[in-house]
């Protein structure tokens, strides 16, 4: 096991009803006037804007909007909220969505202070010193981000998407509410299944010593795995969203990581593909993650993929010799997502060869990656043409 430190400063606040709780939250940051960071129109539709916004009226908080977040946050609508900020002189900022929205609300919260360019704290040609405060109301299952310090933006001109983060930019607070994602639809329920499942396998596989965490990283996994074919076929079951709900927060607070470093490479190459598409990015990474596994396994490390198999999976690896039984996990992997309804090629999101050069060209701005086994140009070229 590596030397690890680990903080998480975010205050969880799971059940239903929470959002009561915003009040006293923002009155702790002595919050007056708060900025809302959302999406479209879903929290309009499912309750979440009223709810909110109730709240702060009961408060005598006052708030501004910052709306029309991406899927993929890209950094003019960071500088939109910037600005939006700025000149309402805010006192903290309230995430009301998914991850894209808390990552955005991330980059606002620390471009407010920053005289720069946002641009500059995304690819580490600064680093924040202060940031202005701010908690989560979360509307959807998937990244982890509301109990995180990570934040991924894109900058569609230059097609780059990075993932960057600070110790200060950790939310305050997080209200998570299973109620709140009963109206996410099948899909985007799909997508938040396999982007909270790839975290997991993400910090998996790693070259530490670390069974304690590989052994709550399949207890995370399996319990996805149990609720996941049900909530697929029971959306408004507020148990399974709420086993789902707290599955992905678990899989990336930084408890499974400690003492160990993940890969992330599958993560790295996906962002490049949604860099230059603009493809959901959990679609993404159930089409590129077995991809992934197949170019990295050989006799030296298919052991990790048997003990994922058997005790995640119900792989039977009788009769099957270690790299047999590490391929039948991976398919077993990649027909759990299918058999969800997720993607299992480029081809799906009408991805062709002739952009290869620029996926490749975009993974690989950053130098060679991935900790688990590390990739160059030609095994990024070789995994894409792959997943084809």
């Amino acid at each position: 096991m590596e030397n690890f430190q680990y903080r998480n400063p975010t205050k969880l606040i799971f059940g239903d009803g929470q959002v009561s709780q915003i009040k006293e939250e923002l009155k702790t940051l002595n919050a007056k006037k708060v900025m809302l960071v959302f999406g479209g129109g879903s929290i309009k539709r499912n309750g979440v804007y009223d709810d909110v916004t109730r709240e702060l009226n009961e408060a005598g908080i006052e708030y501004v909007e910052c709306d029309g977040v991406e899927p993929n946050p890209r950094i003019e609508t960071a500088e939109r909220g910037i600005k939006i900020a700025r000149e309402a002189g805010v006192d903290a900022l309230l995430a009301l969505g998914g991850g894209s929205v808390i990552d955005c609300t991330k980059l606002i919260a620390a471009g407010i202070p920053y005289e720069g360019e946002a641009w500059d704290l995304v690819i580490g040609k600064a680093t924040p010193e202060t940031v202005i405060p701010f908690g989560t109301v979360l509307t959807l299952a998937a990244t982890g981000s509301e109990m995180n310090s990570g934040s991924v933006i894109t900058n569609w001109k230059t097609q780059e998407k990075y993932g960057w983060g600070s110790p200060l930019t950790f939310p305050t607070f997080s209200v998570l509410d299973p109620k709140y994602t009963v109206s996410v639809p099948k899909d985007q329920t799909i997508y938040g299944i396999v982007d909270m499942m790839s975290h997991c396998l993400e910090q998996y596989f790693h070259t530490a010593h670390a069974p304690v965490q590989e052994r709550m990283t399949e207890g995370v996994m399996q319990a996805v795995v149990e609720a996941a074919p049900k909530l697929v076929n029971d959306l408004e079951n507020v148990e399974l969203r709420g086993t789902i709900l707290f599955a992905g927060t678990m899989a990336l607070n930084g408890v499974l990581q400690m003492g160990a470093r993940g890969d992330w490479a599958s993560h790295n190459i996906e962002h490049a593909v949604s860099a230059v598409h603009d493809i959901p990015h959990a679609g993404g990474l159930a089409i590129l993650f077995p991809n992934w596994m197949r170019h990295v396994l050989d006799e030296s490390n298919a052991h990790r993929f048997v003990t994922l198999g058997e005790n995640v999976f119900n792989v039977d690896t009788e009769g099957k010799s270690e790299i047999e039984a590490a391929h039948a996990t991976i398919d077993a992997i990649s027909a759990f997502w299918t058999s969800l309804g997720a993607p299992n090629r480029l081809a799906d999101y009408d991805i062709k060869e002739d952009t290869v050069d620029s996926i490749v060209k975009s993974a690989m701005t950053r130098g060679d990656f991935g900790n688990f086994k590390s990739l160059g140009n030609e095994d990024v070229r070789e995994i894409v043409t792959a997943a084809l």
